[in-house]
């Protein structure tokens, strides 16, 4: 009998409990899918919704609307924002996982750091590019001029943000000095002060020892404009 009386307590209890809003989980996946679009190249998108955050006490909502917050970038794990529009007043973030999955290279062998990558160095696998937040390699072209900044295991995708531009001047390295101005231009020997790809600005010593501040170009060349 106590157990009886213990069943009923409790649905008792529950009736008294206030109504808590539910979220639209296929709602919030749609809206989701939609602002994606179709991902160039991806073979498969999966995309999955979690719960909002069990502490939240939410009146009952007749209609709820997802957003996307300012700077929100729908890859890997990431929140989608939740109004009421209709019922009651309240906006939430709710969780969102979102894989894309798509051919990129990964490293045939252990690649070392500062190491340039080559055809010999990888292959070509399915991989989830939204495990890395920059995106990974799906092009040899990608690969032109860079170097990897860190270790690459076996298997490992190569990721974006493991590599670095190859510089066009290394530190201590003897470059041409390229001055112009108006009217004229002059060409002297100097030594880089540090690395710099190219683009990049770098100091140089001339043989005075003169330092002036130029940019590197591809072929141990710094220009300077006067």
């Amino acid at each position: 009998m106590r157990w009886l009386l213990t069943f009923f307590f409790a649905i008792f209890l529950a009736a008294l409990a206030p109504a808590r809003a539910q979220i639209p989980t296929d709602a919030v996946r749609r809206f989701v899918q939609n602002e994606l679009g179709q991902v160039e190249g991806a073979t498969r998108i999966d995309i999955s919704v979690g719960p909002a955050d069990s502490r939240l006490q939410l009146a009952p909502c007749e209609r709820a609307e997802p957003f996307l917050r300012s700077g929100t970038r729908l890859w890997g794990r990431t929140f989608v924002g939740l109004r009421c529009a209709a019922g009651a007043q309240w906006t939430i973030s709710v969780p969102v996982q979102v894989r894309v999955y798509g051919p990129a290279l990964v490293a045939v062998h252990r690649l070392a750091g500062g190491q340039p990558i080559d055809e010999a160095d990888v292959r070509t696998d399915e991989i989830e590019w939204t495990r890395e937040p920059q995106g990974v390699v799906r092009e040899l072209s990608q690969l032109q001029r860079r170097v990897t900044s860190r270790p690459i295991e076996v298997g490992q995708p190569i990721g974006l943000a493991q590599l670095t531009e190859l510089p066009a001047v290394g530190q201590g390295d003897p470059v041409k000095l390229v001055g112009r101005g108006n009217g004229f231009s002059i060409t002297t020997d100097a030594i880089a002060l540090a690395a710099a790809a190219d683009g990049q600005p770098v100091r140089v010593r001339l043989e005075s020892g003169k330092i002036l501040t130029g940019t590197a170009r591809d072929g141990r060349i710094v220009e300077v404009v006067f």
